[in-house]
């Protein structure tokens, strides 16, 4: 039982970097077991034709779940194909990614397999076959260490913290059609309401442009864009609690403790004062860029580089500035 298997979230077929990072993960733990990472992906029927590639992230076998019910997120459905393949694969760990999908299913397979559920994992370690996790809490502001002493041990790892890369697998795919009886489910979903597709999701972006109450109004927004595009490309659009409240901008974007956590190589939190909750959804950023007028706003004690100003001088010149380098290049 030295086999790790790890659920590779996707959209219309394509695995995004968190499930590329869930597969080596269990890769290199079951590299340190002794065993082989396996990879399940669940879609709509045809779905196995468009992820042969997983084997280059780690994943020795790919089983796909294809149903033509299973073509949109269903909670119980998804969590009960999930719990059946553990049950049938004696694993020694499980590994989904921390993604608002991820938060949502995990909980649900950890009871239907009466096992405990480590949550938004930062780092993972192995000793004589057993894990320990060390996660955040009380909003990040401490680490614990947590010990799974049941089988499978089941984790969810923070997106962004855990390297895609691993060394590749067999790759071999194999669909299987799963009985699905949503009809008889608790729960049904009767719309679904997704972010603009060509947008860059914040939970994948390496650099992320958030802005808070800082910039006063929703039109002032055209100043992170302004920035966003002369970053270049991978660039995605955060935003604090408190203007997602507003309406000001989507959910979808929203980077705090209730929103997506996110962990980019650059994070810009410009007119955001860093209460608590935000902190705790991207501190674990790798470079951290803070621009306030408050010389004692909370998000400079996290910042890497504080800007203490008005943000509406500011990004302008930093914008101009940043074209300007790209041009030269």
């Amino acid at each position: 039982m030295a086999n790790v298997l790890a659920f590779a979230e996707h959209k219309d077929g394509h695995v995004g970097a968190a499930g590329r990072e869930a597969i080596a993960t269990a890769a290199r733990l079951a590299a340190e077991l002794g065993g082989v990472a396996h990879a399940l992906v669940i879609g709509a029927p045809g779905t196995s034709e468009r992820v042969g590639t997983l084997g280059a992230s780690g994943a020795h076998s790919v089983t796909v779940a294809e149903h033509a019910s299973l073509a949109e997120y269903h909670p119980d459905a998804y969590s009960i194909v999930i719990a059946e393949h553990v049950r049938g694969g004696s694993y020694a760990a499980v590994i989904l990614p921390a993604t608002t999908l991820g938060k949502d299913l995990a909980p649900r397979v950890a009871a239907r397999l009466d096992v405990p559920l480590a949550s938004d994992a930062t780092a993972i370690e192995t000793h004589d076959g057993v894990f320990s996790v060390i996660r955040p809490v009380y909003s990040g502001k401490a680490f614990a260490r947590v010990t799974l002493d049941a089988s499978p041990a089941l984790i969810t790892i923070r997106p962004n913290v855990f390297s895609a890369e691993a060394p590749a697998g067999a790759g071999t795919v194999e669909a299987i059609t799963p009985t699905v009886d949503i009809q008889s489910a608790g729960l049904r979903v009767v719309q679904r309401l997704g972010a603009d597709g060509s947008a860059t999701d914040v939970a994948e972006a390496s650099v992320v442009v958030s802005g808070g109450r800082g910039l006063k109004e929703p039109e002032h927004w055209q100043l992170l864009e302004g920035l966003r595009d002369a970053l270049g490309e991978g660039v995605a659009l955060g935003a604090s609690r408190a203007v997602v409240d507003a309406g000001w901008r989507p959910h979808g974007e929203q980077v705090g403790q209730t929103g997506k956590t996110v962990a980019p190589k650059l994070y810009f939190a410009i007119g955001i004062s860093g209460a608590i909750q935000h902190l705790a959804g991207m501190r674990t950023s790798q470079t951290i860029v803070a621009i306030n007028k408050d010389p004692d706003a909370p998000i400079f004690g996290v910042a890497d580089y504080g800007v203490v100003g008005d943000l509406f001088e500011i990004v302008p010149r930093l914008t101009q500035e940043i074209a300007a380098l790209k041009a030269a290049d």
